[in-house]
């Protein structure tokens, strides 16, 4: 059965899109087949994992707009080990296109439903914002992985998302689920991370997963040389922890 999973936070610089890269990464090569789709108008996830983001010829954009289908879109990153639909900074024309249209929570849902079940796990890195992208991720989506970063405000912008969450729940995917928070540029070393952290998990309870991400230089430089740290320094603490993070996943979600 396929899982789609979308990673969000509306809150920027937490890690989202490295967790997602790597994440991707480590399932292909645990032998799950990944899809992974950059629905980001910054277009990291496409960069990190090889592709141009000034030179596609085709994109989720095009997806979404019905000029391409998913299949004719889908890249093949064969040095990471998965597939991409690549995205760039076109999408933010999707986000007036999409207000305008009939059920325009659900085109992403119906533009991936014939290729989503070729792979085991569709990765959704989402925008930094709760937009309309945002919405339809969350639509075509089975459940949420939330990346947090342990700071002052990780709480209180967790709220937002939530709300979110459950408005979609409520309205148009009743079986949306939280599948993790994981914790990301985690430093045990550091009081306020271990403050937060205490806080995360009093809160959220099973939802926050064991796996924690932490800083590390290699997992900042891998995306500039267009690959997963998994692939440019694979023995690196960040690569090591983002196999841990996919393998409870695989355990969490029997993928």
């Amino acid at each position: 059965m396929t899982r789609i999973i979308a990673l969000t936070n509306q809150k920027g610089g937490v890690g989202k899109t490295t967790t997602a890269v790597n994440l991707a990464a480590c399932l292909a090569a645990l032998d799950r087949r990944v899809l992974l789709i950059d629905l980001d108008p910054q277009g990291h996830a496409t960069m990190g994992s090889g592709v141009d983001k000034h030179d596609l010829d085709g994109s989720v954009l095009d997806v979404l707009l019905g000029e391409l289908s998913a299949a004719e879109a889908i890249v093949d990153c064969a040095v990471a080990g998965y597939a991409l639909l690549p995205g760039n900074g076109d999408l933010t024309a999707a986000e007036v296109d999409l207000l305008d249209r009939d059920g325009r929570e659900r085109v992403l849902e119906g533009a991936i439903e014939s290729v989503a079940s070729d792979y085991d796990v569709v990765i959704i890195d989402c925008p930094p914002s709760l937009n309309m992208l945002t919405v339809n991720a969350l639509t075509a989506a089975h459940g949420v992985l939330i990346p947090v970063q342990c700071e002052f405000y990780a709480l209180e912008g967790l709220s937002a998302l939530l709300d979110t969450v459950e408005q979609i729940q409520e309205s148009v995917n009743p079986s949306l689920e939280i599948f993790g928070i994981v914790r990301t540029m985690f430093d045990p070393r550091n009081s306020l991370t271990r403050d937060v952290s205490k806080q995360l998990g009093q809160y959220f309870g099973d939802a926050l997963l064991k796996a924690t991400i932490p800083r590390n230089v290699r997992v900042a430089e891998a995306p500039s040389h267009g690959v997963p740290v998994t692939k440019y320094a694979r023995l690196s603490r960040g690569s090591q922890a983002h196999r841990v993070l996919a393998k409870e996943l695989i355990r969490r979600l029997a993928l």
